[in-house]
C-alpha cells in the first residue's frame, strides 16, 4: 500500500513539474525568483555571475557530476518548492539539467536559454565571483 501511495505521489509531482524556457532578462533579475548558476568555479571567475545568482556547480571541469551533492546544496540555498531559474554559459547544460530536475525531482525550473553569453550580449548586470 505504501508503495502505491509513493508511486502516486511521484506521478502527481511529475505531472505538476515543468520547465519554462526564457532568455535572461532584467525582469528575472529584478524578481524574487532565485537564479542558480550551475557552471564551474573557473567559469564564475572568468566571466562573473549574473546579478543575484547563486553559484552551485553541477558538472565539474571534466564533465562529472554528483547529483546528491548538488541537490543537497540546492535545497540548502533555494526554496525548491517554488520556481527557480538556472543558468550556464550558453544554455546547453541548463537545458539538460532543467529537464532532469523537473522530471526526476518535480521542481519547476526556469531554463535561462542562451546563458551567460546571452546575458553579456544584452549588457545585463554581472558581478565578480568572490
Amino acid at each position: 500500500m505504501k508503495k502505491i501511495i509513493f508511486l502516486c505521489l511521484m506521478l502527481l509531482g511529475s505531472l505538476q513539474a515543468k520547465v519554462i524556457n526564457q532568455s535572461p532578462s532584467m525582469q528575472i533579475i529584478n524578481s524574487t525568483t532565485p537564479i542558480v548558476d550551475i557552471r564551474t568555479p573557473g567559469e564564475w571567475v572568468q566571466t562573473g555571475l549574473l546579478k543575484r545568482a547563486i553559484p552551485i556547480m553541477f558538472f565539474d571541469e571534466r564533465g562529472g557530476y554528483d547529483v546528491q551533492k548538488f541537490i543537497k546544496e540546492l535545497n540548502a540555498k533555494v526554496d525548491t518548492s517554488k520556481p527557480f531559474a538556472i543558468i550556464c554559459r550558453t544554455g546547453s547544460r541548463t537545458g539538460m539539467v532543467s529537464e532532469f530536475l523537473s522530471k526526476d525531482f518535480g521542481y519547476e525550473v526556469i531554463n535561462l536559454k542562451g546563458g551567460m553569453m546571452y546575458a553579456k550580449s544584452k549588457h545585463l548586470p554581472i558581478v565578480k565571483y568572490k
